[in-house]
Formats: structure tokens, C-alpha cells, sequence
């Protein structure tokens, strides 16, 4: 039995190993899991109750404390480059009309290429848009709602 105390305990050293290397919340939720079931072994648990305490409380710990997590650990992260100008508004400064493959704005001192996130609205110069996607180089802008 002292073997499946070791196999539990080398998996949940790895799986540690994994997340202190990526720093991801990858792999910490297995390693509770595998904790439960290093506990189970040494206590002379049958091999599938530590199997389905390595799966329950991996899976508990996934579902119930990953969005948590997340949620802290992504709260100080900044958007970055291109990422930063969804939701900021721009002015039409070249009429944008998705049928003729044309538009311009400019936002942040900047010119884009522009195109309308409704395929046939056609959005006048000077209307002031809000960006709502970026594909490639191209804006996808919606008019701004009074």
C-alpha cells in the first residue's frame, strides 16, 4: 500500500512543480485532487475511493474556486495595445460603408481602417463611433448611442 502512497505523492509533487513552473492555475486544482488521494492512500483507502476523491475534489475545486481565482489574479492586468481601444470612441473621418470596402476613423490621434458592425449601415463622415472589435488592422465600430 506504501507504493500508492508514493505514486499519489510523486503526482501531486509534479503537478505542483507544473504550476509553480507556469504560474498559470493550470494544474492546482489536480493537485488538491491529488492531495485528497495522497491522504486516502496513507489512511488504506480501496484504490478507487482515492481515485474518485482525486476526481471529486479536483472537479470541486475547478468549478467552484477557478472563476474566484481568476477573477483576483486578472484584476490588476492592463489591456495592451490594440486590446486597449475596444469600447473607446473614435470620429468617422472617411464615410464607412461595409458593400464599397470603405471607411475611416481616427481615434487617439490615429487613422484606422474602419468597418460597421451592421453589414449594410452605412455610417456618414463625422459621426462619432464606439469601437466594439478589432480584426487584423480594421476597427469594427458601431454608432455611438445617444
Amino acid at each position: 500500500m506504501i507504493e500508492v502512497v508514493i505514486v499519489w505523492t510523486v503526482l501531486l509533487i509534479v503537478l505542483v512543480a507544473i504550476e509553480i513552473a507556469t504560474m498559470g492555475l493550470t494544474t492546482i486544482w489536480f493537485a488538491a485532487g491529488a492531495l485528497a488521494a495522497t491522504i486516502a492512500a496513507a489512511c488504506n483507502a480501496p484504490l478507487f475511493v482515492q481515485i474518485a476523491l482525486f476526481l471529486i475534489v479536483s472537479v470541486l475545486m475547478l468549478v467552484f474556486t477557478r472563476p474566484v481565482a481568476m477573477k483576483y489574479f486578472n484584476r490588476d492586468r492592463t489591456k495592451t495595445n490594440v486590446e486597449s481601444l475596444v469600447g473607446q470612441k473614435g470620429i468617422v473621418t472617411g464615410e464607412i460603408d461595409n458593400l464599397k470596402g470603405c471607411g475611416q476613423v481616427t481615434l487617439n490621434g490615429m487613422e484606422w481602417s474602419a468597418r460597421s458592425r451592421t453589414a449594410d449601415r452605412v455610417i456618414p463622415e463625422g459621426s462619432v463611433v464606439v469601437v466594439k472589435e478589432i480584426h487584423g488592422v480594421k476597427l469594427i465600430v458601431a454608432v455611438e448611442e445617444a
